[in-house]
């Protein structure tokens, strides 16, 4: 038995389904070690591709998505997938070939140091440079990986050493349950006396709230206590929008609705939160909000971030231990008090129907999908404009049932997303929304999507425009440069993929196709034109609200 093959069936040990990569010269044995093993191989069409796939896989799934590439160039096109993933700890294992160890002393053809180059974006990395520690390097990614809070690791092999014998009795070594620590009393102890002596307390739901079951026990504290929750734009559907303590997500980096609750709030309890996402100065500015943080790991040092106390432990287990304490006794929690913040959220994302006879806008087109796509159905966002509209506009009333990368916030990853949450569960409704500028950075994985026979809704926003740029520039400076783009005919595009296209031209319109692919499980791709002077006017409605 070879070190490549040894490695594949560390891979199937840890439950590994599916590799997404591109083949290369020098990781040829691991592809053929793959070949004759339970794992299939994908094929993509780009590195960034394989990456943002397994990035998704293993923010929807829990388990590590697995992306491969070659030395030099196939590595660096890894890269920005890979650090997405650590920034969104979303558990990923990266694999990268490499020149053989006769010639990595010198410079030589395509080599790079990639360990060096993917440490800072990993929370580990490391090059099997030996035959012996196979089992232990690739447990150890895969742990490490998953371990809460999850994110990216690396492995490199290679040519030579992926080459060598090893004995045919090696085993990987077995997967074993990390379990979590319970919370400590003196912390619990502590956040239950802010707790009891706050009037107006306000949970802040960052990603680390979504997995089940946190979400389970983050719904029983905020209903049986009647606490409000807003989330971060990667906590959204922690708590279901459509609860009455729902406050919506917060995050766009200016002043809006849910803000107003945090300004009104005595005490913040943290659950989950990533500062990578929001920077805590967004929602507590002045830095002297009493802050409870409650995560799987210490909060970060940071001069706006200074929590009362920090509950360290299991994210579940602090919250269902926090519910249990709140209700054997009295507390001073002011009813309702985030009752008018939570109409006037509700009240002005309806507002943002389309009119009749008027064209596209993006929260319009918003309110179309929310219409048509069930409960538990999936929204993945990519980075663009219609993020921002989706973070704010989109109710979500599942866990993950709205994937959005906001920590390294990477253009392209929605349309590789789609194939990804389309294989992780084939019977659920999916819409990847990208704006033309992400699609056109990842649309040769329409190929991909395709030849897997997956199906989801491609929907393109397309306004010709590099939009977030476009809009943030007007709100510092009156006007845009540098991000007008032009764009092929995005309907004919796919049909030369043999993939259906439409191009709605009414509201009605999109709902009906869009319904129907949904329903008939197909790939399919909707190009929905953006009136540019109907998104400006919403827009600037926006921004005369935050302006205020």
């Amino acid at each position: 038995m070879t070190v490549a093959q040894l490695l594949v069936r560390c891979l199937e040990n840890e439950g590994v389904r599916y590799v997404f990569g591109v083949p290369g010269e020098e990781n040829e044995d691991v592809l053929f070690a793959l070949a004759e093993s339970s794992i299939e191989f994908v094929p993509t069409r780009h590195e960034q591709g394989a990456a943002f796939i397994a990035n998704v896989w293993g923010r929807l799934t829990g388990q590590a998505g697995v992306c491969l590439a070659t030395l030099g160039p196939g590595a660096t096109n890894l890269l920005t997938g890979v650090a997405d993933a650590n920034l969104d700890k979303a558990p990923l294992v990266a694999l990268t070939a490499q020149g053989g160890t006769d010639r990595l002393h010198h410079e030589s053809h395509q080599y790079l140091d990639v360990v060096a180059m993917f440490a800072p974006v990993t929370r580990w990395n490391s090059a099997i440079a030996s035959p012996d520690v196979v089992t232990e390097v690739v447990r150890k990614a895969f742990k490490v990986a998953e371990i809460e809070k999850p994110g990216a690791t690396h492995v490199e092999l290679s040519e030579d050493v992926a080459r060598a014998a090893v004995d045919e009795s090696d085993r990987p070594l077995p997967r074993r349950v990390v379990r979590r620590a319970a919370p400590d009393p003196r912390a619990v102890d502590r956040a239950i006396e802010l707790l009891r002596g706050a009037r107006r307390p306000l949970i802040l739901a960052g990603n680390g709230a979504i997995r089940k079951r946190s979400s389970r026990h983050l719904t029983e504290l905020v209903t049986r206590h009647d606490i409000p929750v807003a989330s971060t734009f990667m906590g959204k559907g922690a708590v279901s929008d459509a609860r009455d303590q729902s406050l919506w997500s917060v995050g766009l980096g200016f002043k809006d609705f849910g803000i107003e609750a945090f300004e009104r709030a005595d005490l913040i309890l943290t659950v989950g939160y990533d500062i990578a996402e929001y920077a805590p100065e967004g929602w507590n500015p002045t830095a002297t909000k009493p802050v409870v943080h409650v995560d799987f790991e210490p909060a970060e040092v940071y001069s706006h971030y200074r929590p009362e106390v920090e509950v360290v432990c299991d994210v579940s287990a602090a919250l269902r231990e926090l519910g249990d304490r709140l209700s054997g006794g009295e507390t001073s929690f002011e009813t309702g008090w985030y009752e008018p913040i939570r109409r006037r959220i509700v009240d002005d994302v309806a507002s943002y129907r389309s009119r009749p006879g008027e064209r596209f806008s993006i929260p319009g087109a918003l309110n179309v999908i929310r219409r048509v796509l069930p409960d538990h159905g999936l929204l993945i966002s990519d980075v663009g404009s219609h993020k921002m509209w989706i973070a704010r506009n989109f109710p979500t009333y599942c866990p993950n049932g709205c994937i959005i990368s906001n920590g390294l916030a990477s253009m392209g990853i929605a349309l590789p997303g789609g194939i990804a949450a389309a294989l992780a569960d084939p019977e659920r409704p999916i819409v990847a929304a990208m704006g033309d500028g992400g699609f056109l950075m990842n649309s040769q994985e329409l190929e991909t999507a395709k030849r897997l026979g997956v199906a989801f809704v491609c929907l393109v926003f397309n306004d010709n425009d590099y939009g977030l740029i476009s809009w943030k520039q007007q709100r510092s400076r009156s006007a845009s440069v540098a991000t007008g783009i032009g764009n092929p005919d995005f309907v004919r595009y796919a049909e030369s993929f043999g993939i259906e296209a439409y191009r709605p031209s009414s509201p009605d319109e999109l709902e009906k196709r869009l319904k129907a692919a949904l329903d008939e499980r197909k790939l399919c791709l909707i190009e929905v034109e953006v009136d540019t002077a109907v998104n400006r006017e919403l827009i600037d409605k926006l921004n005369a609200y935050w302006d205020r």
